[in-house]
């Protein structure tokens, strides 16, 4: 037993200190000093190397636990809570559309900007989830960022309904063009095929982003069973790790939870009825078309097999493609570099200032 536990503070020590060296402060409980100090003290014990081999699988749910329980305020969604802030304000505004307000965060530069972005949610979500990156990203170069739920999803009163659910991304596009110069639209899978419906009707936008907005989807239960298997284990990457920059495991996990879906039509018709590829042909074809830009992830588990490539050729000769190959369906939308290349294309094409 003296060496199990011998071993298994050397491996709390080395793993603390790794995670701090690392920046990863959500896995680290430690404070940069202890670590080091831990191990050093308990090598002294020279334990046998069995010891040291049967401890690890033991020292690493400790260490995520220790970490979770030093620093219970590590948590990232803090940051989006309406407030004044060091380089930003955060407000909650009811956006006015056509069927009732529409539940929404604007995170915009202390100095003002030029220019905003409507950022819309995949199914299942809402308007904060994993969002922090993304508006980071945004605020950092200037642009301000407008968060919103969809109808069904989140704070929104409405359920999920076709063709209401445009107005969740048409009447927020409107507001933003009453009080900005330039509007981007940025839609994730389901905000995907909502935004781009919403500006094949007509919704102002200088911009169009769309990050693995599917064609269609056909799944029955069995089949969505095994996607969420293969999704779920796909997802798990290094790059995630830094996640853990921004908030302790606890909060990561908690980050994932939502209010659900509430719907007047199931998912797989909405997107029938949205008709992404439709959507996109008549907002290419219109005179004044936004810049498009598109992003998808190479092992996403959801879309059909081929679907990127229908966008892209649904596009040719108007949109700006993206394939991430490690990115999953998941994943996508908090890959860094999935936030980098958008964040950076938003700001050249709606001309933001720092």
């Amino acid at each position: 037993m003296r060496h199990l536990l011998t071993s298994l503070a050397i491996w709390l020590g080395a793993l603390d200190t790794l995670a701090d060296r690392a920046g990863l402060r959500g896995l680290s409980w430690g404070g940069g000093a202890l670590g080091p100090l831990l191990s050093l003290a308990a090598m002294r014990g020279r334990p046998r190397a069995w010891a040291l081999l049967a401890a690890l699988p033991l020292a690493l749910p400790l260490q995520l636990g220790l970490a979770s329980l030093a620093r219970p305020r590590l948590n990232p969604k803090r940051q989006l809570l309406p407030g004044d802030y060091g380089d930003r304000t955060v407000q909650q505004p009811a956006i006015p559309a056509r069927y009732g307000p529409v539940p929404a965060l604007l995170i915009a530069p202390k100095g003002g900007a030029r220019a905003a972005v409507c950022v819309a949610h995949g199914s299942g979500c809402d308007k904060t989830f994993y969002a922090w990156r993304l508006a980071d990203a945004l605020v950092g170069r200037g642009l301000a960022a407008l968060l919103i739920d969809l109808d069904g999803h989140g704070e929104s009163p409405r359920p999920q309904a076709f063709p209401d659910i445009i107005e969740s991304v048409a009447g927020p596009a409107r507001w933003l063009r009453e009080r900005y110069e330039r509007v981007g639209l940025l839609g994730m899978s389901l905000g995907g095929a909502v935004t781009a419906r919403a500006v094949a009707e007509g919704a102002p936008c200088d911009a169009l982003a769309l990050w693995e907005a599917p064609p269609r989807l056909r799944l029955d239960g069995e089949a969505y069973r095994w996607v969420q298997i293969a999704e779920a284990l796909r997802v798990a990457r290094p790059p995630l790790l830094d996640l853990f920059r921004d908030g302790t495991l606890y909060h990561i996990i908690m980050a994932w939870r939502t209010s659900g879906i509430r719907a007047r039509i199931g998912t797989w018709d909405l997107f029938d009825a949205l008709d992404l590829l439709g959507s996109l042909g008549r907002a290419g074809s219109a005179e004044g078309r936004p810049p498009l830009l598109l992003v998808y992830g190479g092992r996403d588990a959801v879309l059909h097999r081929g679907a990127d490539e229908e966008v892209r050729a649904a596009t040719a000769g108007w949109g700006t493609f993206h394939l991430l190959p490690r990115a999953t369906h998941l994943s996508l939308p908090i890959e860094p570099e999935t936030i980098a290349i958008t964040a950076a294309w938003l700001k050249l094409m709606l001309n933001a200032e720092c």
